[in-house]
Parts: structure tokens; C-alpha cells; sequence
């Protein structure tokens, strides 16, 4: 039976898993593995500080995803279709694991930060 996400170690198998599918991606991977070169174990912390403070109000990331995916960006046009794809990823990958408030708050506060990056990179 799945659980909810409950903490920190919730967050790691999530992030975990979801990046996991990432690497090995037909549609995106590519961007992490080969445009932007991401160094996973400096990258995969910053992910639970990042989701982590997302749900629980941790306040214990620092950093600025909005210029990194700009970044990304003018070295490899991103559309539409990549968010879009990010976004059904990472939702299966939650909805595999888990179940209950903070999974839907999880997949919420994603596809909203999914659309705002879309809309700032590409304009």
C-alpha cells in the first residue's frame, strides 16, 4: 500500500526515482545528460532542498532555477512539449510511489512551477 509523503526521505526516493527515468529519457534526457552536463550528486541535494521546502517549508534551498533553465535554454531551444513532458514524468513517478494530500499537493505545485518556468525560458 502506498503512503503519503511524509519527509525528507519521502522527497529523496521521489527526486531519486524521478531522475532515474530522467537520465534514460528519449525526449529530455538529453538536455540533462548532455546540454547541461549535471553533476547528480551536487544536483540531486539541491532537489530535496528544493521539493522539500515546496512541502514542507523548510526554507532550506537557496538557488535560482529560473536562470538555470533560461541558461539551458539559449544553449538548446526548449518548447513547449519539453515541459509538458517533464511535467507527465514527474506525476507518474509520484502517483508510483505514493498517494494521498501532500502526493497531489507534490504534482500541483509542480505543474505550476512547470508552466511558470514555460512561460518566463520561452518569452
Amino acid at each position: 500500500m502506498k503512503t503519503d509523503i511524509r519527509n525528507r526521505k519521502d522527497i529523496e526516493k521521489l527526486v531519486n526515482a524521478f531522475y532515474e527515468k530522467i537520465k534514460i529519457d528519449g525526449v529530455i534526457g538529453y538536455l540533462f545528460t548532455d546540454i547541461a552536463k549535471v553533476n547528480w550528486e551536487l544536483h540531486l541535494p539541491k532537489m530535496y532542498d528544493f521539493w522539500e521546502n515546496i512541502l514542507f517549508f523548510t526554507a532550506n534551498y537557496e538557488g535560482n532555477p529560473m536562470l538555470k533553465h533560461k541558461e539551458l535554454h539559449q544553449k538548446s531551444t526548449m518548447n513547449e512539449t519539453h515541459f509538458q513532458h517533464w511535467n507527465k514524468l514527474f506525476n507518474e513517478t509520484v502517483d508510483q510511489l505514493f498517494q494521498g494530500s501532500k502526493a497531489d499537493e507534490i504534482k500541483n505545485r509542480a505543474s505550476n512551477i512547470a508552466q511558470t518556468m514555460m512561460y518566463k525560458t520561452l518569452s
